[in-house]
Order: structure tokens, then C-alpha cells, then sequence
């Protein structure tokens, strides 16, 4: 955990929970020790809602990352409890489990998403390193889209792996999107 972040949920002080475990297998991760579900270090859950009750009025938000969020199945509970203490909720996804994102959207758990579209779909495979629906991707673009919450979508720009000819494929994926962020890839 992070107990301060200035710039992962934009306008909003917050405090950032990594979750462990991640179905995508992308070469150019930026948290691979939170890979396995085993993997990272271990918080409690309740110490980490004590922390976040003491941090009212200082912080405003709380930026749920990994990992993917989305596979931990109490994330509904814990979410439900970071609301009840009056924060705001950023999720990071890799948008692989829309069914989850939706419930989320639901249930007014979420004040932001932030979706990573890794490549174009037929890039997909080669570019997380596994076997993913695709289609899943797409459901998730357009829940997000339509959900009426704030929302970006963000690439992380890894040359060997993505061409100047991939990004307008990205474009038509999420086409007239609020925001689309360009992260520059930093090994």
C-alpha cells in the first residue's frame, strides 16, 4: 500500500492498495512481484481500513490496483467498506472480467476506472502472453463508456511490442472515449 499518492487518481490525494494475482503475463509489467497470488507483501484488511478511517478529511480517494483487482472475490465487500467511510474509488483493470466491472458499476462502488487496452485485439495474446476472450475486452470498453462514470483509458507505449501503425487500431476500439492516455514505458 501507498499511503500517499499525489498523481494515481487524478485531482484526488489517495491512498493506493495493490492486489495480488494478475491473469495477464505482460513482459513489461510494472508490479510482476504482485504476478502470483502469492505474491507481494500482505496487509490485512482490517488494518488497512483503520488506516484509511484515521485518514479521513487528509485523503480523498482510494485507487484499488496489482495485479487485477477485478479476480480478488471479497472485492465487493471491501469496496462496499471503503465507501462507507466516505471515500472515493479509482479502479485500475486490464478490463478482463467485465461481469465483475459491471457489478462494480452496479452497485455505485466506483468513482473511476482506468482501463488499460494493452494492444489491438489480435495483438492481444502476444501482448499479455496468454490466451484471452477478446470480446471480454471489447464488453468491458463499453461498460465503461456508457457507465456515466469517470473514466481513461491508457496504453502503455512498449515498442518492441506495439507499432506507430497500432494506435489508430486502438483508437477505433474506443472510439469518441473521454481520455486516452499514451504511458511511456520505462524498463
Amino acid at each position: 500500500m501507498h499511503k500517499l499518492s499525489l498523481i494515481d487518481y487524478p485531482g484526488k490525494l489517495s491512498a493506493v492498495i495493490f492486489t495480488r494475482g494478475c491473469n495477464f503475463r505482460c513482459p513489461y509489467c510494472h508490479n510482476p512481484e504482485l504476478i502470483e497470488s502469492n505474491g507481494g507483501d500482505f496487509i490485512e484488511e482490517d488494518k488497512i481500513l483503520s488506516f484509511l478511517d484515521e485518514r479521513k478529511g487528509k485523503l480523498d480517494g482510494v485507487v484499488l490496483t496489482g495485479g487485477e483487482p477485478t479476480l480478488q472475490s471479497e472485492i465487493v465487500e471491501f469496496l462496499e467498506r471503503i465507501k462507507r467511510l466516505g471515500f472515493f474509488v479509482k479502479l485500475d483493470t486490464n478490463g478482463s472480467y467485465p461481469e465483475r466491472i459491471k457489478e462494480l458499476i452496479d452497485r455505485k462502488l466506483l468513482d473511476y476506472i482506468a482501463m488499460d487496452i494493452k494492444a489491438p485485439l489480435y495483438k492481444y495474446n502476444r501482448t499479455t502472453l496468454t490466451s484471452i476472450d477478446t470480446e471480454r475486452i471489447v464488453e468491458s470498453i463499453h461498460l465503461i463508456m456508457n457507465s456515466g462514470i469517470d473514466y481513461e483509458f491508457r496504453t502503455t507505449v512498449v515498442r518492441s511490442l506495439l507499432s506507430r501503425d497500432d494506435f489508430p487500431k486502438i483508437g477505433e476500439m474506443i472510439k469518441s472515449a473521454k481520455l486516452f492516455v499514451l504511458q511511456e514505458f520505462r524498463p
